[in-house]
């Protein structure tokens, strides 16, 4: 889903929200929890954990009576923090904090559960990501690479996490494009990848907003376009990639659950207490600064934008005969 689109839809919810999540007060809802956990199926440190980090200050700051621990749960790309949030009680105690990585995971077999495995709280971040090379490589722009994928199909070393979303994201460009990449594997995420491109053992990969602003200057990184509707105003000499004749967005874009079955008015609870911190400038800011952006849908528009975003996702994988589709 585009970028404009989901602040249409954030602007709507935000207008009926006095309405809807305001039957849903704080005082409304009684859990059987002081402090609920929230999972993050990845490392401390990496970058959900530190998105959802700014989140747990926030609530622990407002007037909320329950607050929000980050527990971090690592393994199998996301999988395995998945499958303890999804075996967990429907009580609003255990939250799961998600992005596109639960369809890759239901693709490759993972999981047999996908997004409609929870209850949808709220979107809350948007992340595109910006297609990435080493300084070393020949070509400049993305018109380049194209034509040097076209010229060696299958041979470009590109760091991906395997089954991962960092690798749909150039399985779903060698779709668009008709291009193939000589997948990497890669630990580490992001940070792991961008070591690869400054020492020049991969040619290509997916960069995060700070490597695009801070490690082009020195030429040991290039930054070819951003998979958003808009330029960002960060990195405002990249382009889009729709600016480039490439009908594509690709964004880590973060969100809440709950175990299915959760009743809805603990659902409405929690999504009004993450919409708060979303509509404070300091915290828009303050997220801003990590690279992302503050994207809010509540329940029923999260769910609408899941449904459209899985059907991408199974269609690439259809396509390309990839995982469980083979």
């Amino acid at each position: 889903m585009r970028l404009n689109k989901l602040r249409a839809l954030a602007f709507g919810a935000a207008s009926i929200g006095a309405m809807v999540l305001g039957s849903a007060t704080a005082s409304a809802v009684e859990l059987p929890c002081t402090t609920a956990k929230l999972v993050v199926p990845w490392g401390a440190g990496g970058g959900t954990s530190v998105i959802f980090g700014i989140f747990e200050k926030a609530i622990e700051q407002s007037d909320a009576p329950v607050k929000v621990k980050v527990v971090t749960i690592p393994g199998q790309g996301g999988g395995k923090g998945a499958k303890e949030a999804h075996a967990a009680a429907p009580d609003g105690c255990t939250l799961f904090a998600i992005h596109q990585h639960l369809v890759v995971n239901y693709i490759n077999g993972v999981t047999d559960f996908s997004w409609d495995g929870f209850e949808p709280v709220a979107m809350l971040t948007d992340t595109p990501e910006i297609i990435g090379a080493g300084g070393h490589v020949p070509y400049n722009d993305l018109s380049g690479m194209l034509a040097a994928a076209k010229d060696k199909p299958g041979e470009i070393p590109t760091g991906v996490s395997m089954g991962a979303t960092s690798h749909f994201l150039w399985i779903m460009l060698g779709a668009k494009t008709g291009t193939d990449y000589a997948y990497v594997p890669f630990q580490g995420g992001t940070a792991g990848r961008i070591t690869g491109l400054l020492n020049g053992s991969i040619d290509l990969g997916g960069i995060n907003m700070a490597a695009a602003r801070t490690q082009r200057g020195d030429g040991k990184l290039k930054a070819f376009a951003i998979a958003a509707d808009e330029r960002s105003p960060l990195i405002p000499d990249v382009p889009t990639l729709k600016e480039l004749g490439v009908d594509m967005n690709y964004s880590l874009t973060r969100g809440v659950m709950l175990p299915k079955g959760t009743p809805k008015e603990i659902v409405d609870y929690w999504a009004e207490v993450f919409k708060a911190p979303t509509e404070d400038q300091g915290f828009v800011d303050e997220q801003a600064a990590k690279g992302t952006a503050v994207v809010y849908l509540g329940p029923e528009e999260y769910a609408e934008w899941w449904k459209g975003t899985e059907t991408e996702f199974l269609d690439a994988a259809k396509a390309l005969k990839v995982g469980r589709f083979q």
